[in-house]
């Protein structure tokens, strides 16, 4: 047995049984010995940085890890801005990278990089294997790594002559940390200052966003009145009718300063203490208002919900949960506008759905068109780097190949990983349906030029906000990688093509023409 075949033999005994792929010469071994092994799916992306999207959305779902595979210090560049995402999301993942043979790095060869200031830059777990009898032990602890709470990346570099070596050896899995228990003190101290009177938000994170998380923050702000706001990019959001409508906090620093004036008291769930996302001239970076004390229930890391739920037992013992009631919108008419396709989303969203959402500024109006629909899940872009939508989606098909899958996806966004489209024809992801939200523009962009307080913007600066010269086709795109795509221009037209996608096997992609919401 090859190193090669003990680190995937040892990847499928852990547990890790999807691989997204994008190899070259120094992964051939690997490539090679997937035969031996039919346990693991491998899933051809044309690009890194779908491979690490897709496993990024696959972990949410599937709540352990994927394996990427990835070539060399390029291929790991290329995969960064998602892995940057799934860093911000705490998602697990198993990141293999293949290396030059350890005898010929001495060379300088054309793809000879630092791979380790690559990974580092993760601040996730990293090792090299150094010779093919220790590669399913090192396989075996990043699995453990990558599943130590609250998530995290794991990075196992492979050189060639390693991973070609005889003498590898299937390991048995290591367990993974357990949660850390919140002890009764902090809960009791939480209690003392949710019960004081004084105005008070709960902000939930990172494991406060499930079910459980919601019922007991629900339980507590009806028995309590303080306020509950998610954070503003949850990694995973269960939502709609039956369960508690939690409002996120704005992307927008005013925004966020909006519903946090006048507050006291902050707890923070699994979540930081909120900051602009950007610097903007005379305005603050930290938006916890002046005056306000900043609490902590439970960390990342921490076993979050029970957290919770103790703490809805001290203070709302006999409080029932506000749960929203199903409510769909009306089938709206006319010209697609910003809240009129949202309204069509809404309306005619599956039981069940997952939604990959990057519509951006042309989804201000998703959260509230979706709270009453049957009950879904909200994947959101959580460090911020575009071209998270499609990967992500693809991703959470492959977990989850019995749900709908809706990609809500802004048109700027699409181009930077738009050979995902290619994946999910290739994978046969019968139940992805992608609504590219096609403005022709960074329309974020064009607000943020006024925010940032730019006085002399013109023809030059607003042509590199365009995205009309010339205009983009996404449905000769989608059908050129295998997506049967069509185009709306109305809501009745979307309505119909949304409609027909959803019972249709097979992923497609509908492109709806509508203006800028800013």
């Amino acid at each position: 047995m090859n190193g090669a075949q003990s680190l995937i033999r040892t990847l499928v005994g852990g547990g890790v049984d999807v691989c997204f792929a994008n190899p070259g010469t120094s992964e051939m071994h690997f490539v090679a010995s997937l035969d031996a092994v039919p346990e693991m799916r491998a899933v051809l992306a044309l690009f890194e940085g779908v491979a690490t999207g897709a496993a990024d959305g696959y972990g949410r779902m599937a709540e352990r890890p994927a394996a990427t595979l990835l070539h060399l210090g390029p291929g790991v560049a290329n995969g960064l801005a998602n892995l940057h995402n799934a860093r911000r999301a705490h998602t697990p993942v198993v990141n293999v990278i293949g290396d030059h043979a350890l005898y010929h790095k001495g060379f300088d060869a054309p793809l000879e990089s630092d791979i380790e200031s690559l990974t580092g830059w993760l601040h996730g777990w990293s090792r090299t294997s150094t010779d093919p009898m220790s590669v399913g032990r090192d396989a075996a602890e990043a699995i453990a790594a990558a599943r130590t709470p609250p998530g995290q990346l794991a990075n196992l570099l492979l050189p060639a002559d390693v991973s070609w070596g005889d003498a590898g050896a299937v390991a048995t899995p290591v367990e993974p940390p357990a949660p850390a228990s919140v002890d009764d003190a902090r809960i009791a101290e939480i209690a003392t200052v949710l019960t004081a009177g004084e105005p008070t938000v709960l902000l939930l994170g990172h494991g406060a966003t499930r079910e459980r998380g919601l019922v007991a923050a629900s339980r507590i702000a009806e028995a309590t009145g303080v306020k509950l706001l998610a954070e503003t990019f949850p990694a995973r959001l269960e939502r709609g009718a039956g369960l508690p409508n939690i409002e996120r906090l704005g992307y927008l620093a005013e925004q966020a300063q909006w519903q946090l004036s006048g507050m006291r008291n902050l707890v923070l769930v699994g979540a930081m203490a909120p900051v602009s996302s950007f610097a903007y001239p005379g305005k603050a970076s930290v938006l916890t208002p002046t005056g306000c004390e900043v609490h902590g229930l439970a960390d990342l890391g921490d076993d979050v919900t029970t957290a919770l739920e103790q703490l809805a037992d001290r203070v709302a013992a006999h409080a029932k949960p506000r749960l929203h009631p199903a409510a769909r919108p009306a089938a709206p008419t006319g010209m697609l506008t910003t809240q009129s396709w949202a309204e069509v989303i809404g309306a005619l969203l599956p039981d069940g759905a997952i939604i990959a959402d990057e519509a951006n500024t042309s989804g201000l109006m998703i959260p509230m068109t979706t709270a009453g629909a049957p009950r879904h899940d909200v994947l959101t872009l959580t460090g911020g780097a575009i071209g998270q939508g499609l990967p992500v989606a693809t991703g959470a098909a492959v977990a989850c190949p019995d749900r709908p899958v809706v990609c809500l996806q802004s048109d700027g966004s699409a181009m930077y990983t738009i050979s995902a489209l290619w994946t999910m024809a290739r994978e046969g992801l019968i139940y992805v349906t992608t609504v590219v939200l096609s403005n022709r523009s960074y329309a974020i962009l064009r607000l943020e030029l006024q925010r940032v307080g730019t006085s002399d913007a013109g023809p030059k600066a607003l042509e590199l906000l365009d995205l009309s010269n010339p205009d983009m086709n996404f449905v000769a795109m989608a059908r050129g990688m295998g997506v049967p795509a069509s185009t709306a221009r109305t809501s009745e037209e979307l309505a119909d093509q949304f409609s027909k996608a959803l019972k249709e096997p097979g992923p497609h992609l509908i492109e709806a023409l509508v203006p800028s919401a800013l």
